[in-house]
Formats: structure tokens, C-alpha cells, sequence
């Protein structure tokens, strides 16, 4: 969990976190298969992504920052989001959820105070079901959704390619 000596603050992201939210997203692009992206992306790029998690309704973004100042700015340790499951009108109810840490954040019980905070803030929304697709193997993210009232209801193996080979995405549903 968090150290005594670290404070932690989750709040809506906003605009002025975007370099800071897209650095984090393309060490994943990057370095790992967690995100299928395989191209790295510029902050205008992401600023769509950004722009359509606003403070309220069923997509969210919440910002995960260092409580201690350094100049003017708190720095962004990660972020989740609640996102469009898919397309169509049926789908309204239901919501993708995601969370991503700066590299040097994990194990420190920031994804608990994440998922904590777009839990509650999805408590007031009409949204039914949150569902997670999680890359194998990651056992932390796995561990981090179950510890949420996740359960597995299915595998796609190696739906994906990165890195020169195949990766199985499980999947996870909860509901709200």
C-alpha cells in the first residue's frame, strides 16, 4: 500500500494532464503487450480520447496524483477510465473500464484508489455492467479486478499480435 509519507489525490482529469496521461499510455504502447496499440501517439492525438471523459456521465477519466507539489503541478502517478463498451445503443448500460500507472507506481494500492473513485462516482449513473479485458499474462491487473468484485467469463486466445507473437486476452465482468 502507500507509504505514510506519500499522499496520494484522485480527481477528474483535465486538459492540462494531457502530455502527462499520453507519456504514461505510450510506455504501454511502448514497452508491454497490455495496450495492442503499436504506435505511439502525440498529446493532440489523445486529446479526443481525453475530451470524451467528461466530469460526469457514465465515461470517466480519474487522475491518481502526488499530493506534494513540484512547481506548479502535481505529478500524475495514473489514471482510470470508464469508457463506451461498444457502439450501439444497447450497449449503453455497460462500460469498458482501464487503468494505467506510471511505470514506477505499481504496488503502491494507487489502482485500489483509482477503482475506488470511478466505482463510486459510477454509483449515481445508469450503468449496469463494467467489463475488463486483461492481457495475458498480468497477474496485478487480474488480482487488482478480482479484489473489485470481478469474475472471469472468458478467454479469447491470442487475439492479438505484438512483439512478434500472440497474447490471449481474458476477460472480466462486474456488476454495478
Amino acid at each position: 500500500m502507500l507509504s505514510e509519507h506519500t499522499e496520494v489525490q484522485v480527481r477528474p482529469g483535465v486538459e492540462s494532464d494531457l502530455d502527462a496521461l499520453t507519456d504514461i499510455y505510450n510506455h504501454y504502447v511502448r514497452e508491454t503487450p497490455i495496450t495492442f496499440d503499436t504506435a505511439v501517439f502525440s498529446p493532440e492525438e489523445r486529446r479526443p480520447w481525453l475530451l470524451s471523459h467528461p466530469e460526469d456521465g457514465p465515461y470517466r477519466l480519474k487522475v491518481a496524483v502526488d499530493g506534494t507539489f513540484q512547481g506548479n503541478s502535481q505529478r500524475i502517478l495514473g489514471y482510470a477510465t470508464s469508457s463506451p463498451y461498444r457502439d450501439r445503443p444497447a450497449y449503453s448500460t455497460s462500460v469498458a473500464v482501464t487503468i494505467y500507472l506510471a511505470p514506477d507506481a505499481g504496488g503502491r494500492g494507487i489502482g485500489t484508489l483509482l477503482y475506488r473513485a470511478l466505482f463510486e462516482a459510477l454509483a449515481a449513473e445508469d450503468v449496469h455492467r463494467a467489463y475488463a479485458g486483461i492481457a495475458q499474462p498480468n497477474e496485478a491487473s487480474t488480482r487488482l479486478h478480482e479484489r473489485f468484485g470481478f469474475r472471469h467469463v472468458g478467454t479469447l486466445r491470442e487475439v492479438g499480435r505484438k512483439f512478434g507473437r500472440y497474447w490471449d486476452v481474458a476477460w472480466y465482468e462486474k456488476e454495478l
